[in-house]
């Protein structure tokens, strides 16, 4: 990510004839907001004093203590390259900011910055993260309304002609690497019409950043051809949903404190012990790193979704797996979360999670190295393997009991978001399905 001063961006936005800002943050629910401004109004917007009213955004604040702030983050500055080019359009990544100068404790952003903090504090430079995000390419109708009909029938890393959503999906990386992304691999998943694009990982705020860049680039140029994009975790019973598998190690010293080459599997007692603390705490923060309803419609057995709660470095059925890559490419795979989630509370949330393995020295149980799809469920009982919770009023139950959930999103983001995932579960709950009229109106 490039270094910008207050002046180089201004420079810039001069010399390319920006005209509009768009001043970027994201709410609790991982959802993007958007202010936008003139070019005029940039050098204001990058002294902070950029106001808009946090009551009108959901999980913020009440009425009566609305004016909030929008502080721009310079690195996050990029043109965008869809945007005409005769008065282009650019952006800015912003944190949240109360009246009397200190971070809203409700911003996501934020959230992950004081994660961070706690382990630079625990004598860890970087936190890095690479994410596999993948989506769904959906038709549309006559009247450009989604559809849940693929346009393919390719397979795993199929190509065209099977494979029509590649054009898309080029498209998407050409934009992407426009907008300063380094793509390692784009290429069709298992499901028909769903779709992978990788980039390179990165330190996790600016990760956090890109997922969201990331999803708004995928579902824009999806639409300018003639497909919407979704990053709905299962859109579809009875084929593969869409996961983000999140690569995560910890730098101290400048050095991978993951990697221990005369370790068995070359994995350092940090390591081991921030395995621990996922597993630990996995129930508690499944909320977070899988927060809707439909996120528990791809955590079940049959669809090589990661239902149980184990590790392993040989094979892909557990919760956490070891990539084989050692030395700085030492890495922790956790494959539960879903593109659903809200980025910045979800890397918070994991990098929480390990932090309170290694910080309590949390051994976890022996490495699983068999399918665990096809055990018995008496044999998973026999060595201590559990499951993630079944729905999302389970995960938001697990949560609610969790010291390190509460601890790591802050009362007012935890209060919050439990307040909401409640409302969101009981508006499920009461509502008739197609299954119930299907199974029993002329059956009773």
């Amino acid at each position: 990510m490039p270094k910008y001063s207050k002046e180089d961006i201004l420079r810039i936005v001069e010399e390319q004839d920006v005209k509009f800002i768009r001043l970027q943050f994201t709410d609790i629910f991982g959802m993007m907001k958007n202010v936008a401004i003139t070019s005029e109004q940039l050098e204001k917007a990058l002294d902070n004093k950029c106001m808009f009213d946090g009551s009108s955004i959901e999980g913020f604040v009440r009425i009566e203590e609305s004016d909030m702030y929008l502080r721009p983050d310079p690195d996050t500055f990029v043109l965008i390259p869809w945007r005409p080019q005769a008065g282009k359009v650019a952006r800015l990544i912003c944190d949240v900011y109360n009246p009397d100068g200190t971070p809203f404790d409700g911003d996501p952003r934020y959230v992950l910055k004081r994660a961070l903090k706690k382990a630079n504090d625990m004598g860890y430079d970087i936190f890095n993260v690479g994410p596999e995000c993948e989506f769904f390419l959906f038709l549309t109708d006559s009247e450009g309304k989604p559809t849940t009909i693929t346009h393919d029938n390719a397979g795993y890393f199929d190509l065209g002609p099977v494979d029509l959503g590649e054009n898309a999906r080029r498209d998407m990386c050409l934009v992407l690497e426009e907008m300063g992304f380094e793509i390692e691999a784009s290429h069709h998943e298992v499901a028909p019409g769903q779709h992978e694009i990788d980039f390179k990982y990165g330190d996790a705020l600016s990760t956090a950043d890109s997922i969201m860049t990331f999803k708004m680039v995928v579902k824009t140029i999806a639409q300018r051809n003639g497909l919407h994009a979704t990053f709905m975790p299962k859109p579809i019973f009875g084929i593969n949903g869409s996961g983000m598998h999140t690569n995560t190690s910890l730098f101290k010293d400048g050095k991978n404190a993951f990697y221990d080459e005369k370790d068995p599997l070359q994995l350092s007692q940090e390591a081991y012990w921030f395995i621990g603390g996922l597993l630990k705490n996995m129930k508690s923060i499944a909320a977070i790193t899988n927060p809707i309803v439909n996120s528990y419609k791809r955590l079940v057995p049959g669809y090589e979704a990661p239902v149980y709660l184990a590790w392993s470095a040989r094979n892909r059925s557990p919760l956490i797996r070891i990539p084989a890559a050692r030395g700085s490419a030492t890495r922790v795979e956790l494959r539960c979360p879903d593109p659903a989630c809200n980025p910045y509370l979800a890397i918070a949330a994991v990098l929480a999670a390990g932090l309170d393995g290694i910080e309590n020295k949390i051994q976890p149980p022996p490495s699983t190295d068999k399918n665990i799809f096809e055990m018995t469920e008496e044999q998973r009982l026999a060595e201590g393997i559990e499951s993630l919770p079944g729905s999302l009023k389970e995960a938001i139950e697990e949560m609610k009991k969790s010291e390190l959930a509460r601890e790591v999103l802050g009362n007012h983001v935890f209060e919050k978001y439990i307040e909401a995932k409640y409302g969101e579960w009981d508006d499920y709950r009461t509502k008739v399905s197609k299954w119930e009229v299907d199974q029993y109106l002329t059956k009773y």
